[in-house]
């Protein structure tokens, strides 16, 4: 299993306006593109990509330690971080055709990808 030191960004939704007005979503997410790339993750098919994403700072220490390695419910949805993942590392995912995902919650951010 490889592990990248990057915090999970899904896809924005994106329109023509923001080639011009720097939205911090976008912003965020050209940044999460240029990281995946400099680190060379690897994501190919027949691969199980784990999204570790941190836990808010605002929650107890109690409540980290219960949800440290728990299912992450809530927002953002699986299928917007894994074609953020996808559109960083090709120009053309359709390729892309197996793979599984799973979304965690964790001390820090991270990408773990495994080969199945």
């Amino acid at each position: 299993m490889k592990i990248y030191d990057i915090i999970p960004c899904p896809k924005p939704r994106m329109t023509r306006a923001d080639k011009w007005k720097q939205r911090p979503e976008v912003l965020r997410y050209w940044a999460f593109c240029d990281e995946v790339r400099s680190k060379r993750v690897e994501f190919t098919n027949h691969c199980h990509v784990f999204f570790i994403l941190p836990m808010p700072e605002s929650w107890s220490k109690k409540k980290r330690q219960e949800m440290d390695g728990q299912p992450h419910l809530s927002k953002p949805d699986a299928d917007n971080l894994i074609k953020a993942l996808g559109d960083a590392l090709y120009t053309d995912d359709s390729g892309l055709w197996h793979y599984a995902v799973t979304k965690l919650w964790g001390i820090q951010g991270q990408i773990r990808i495994a080969k199945i």
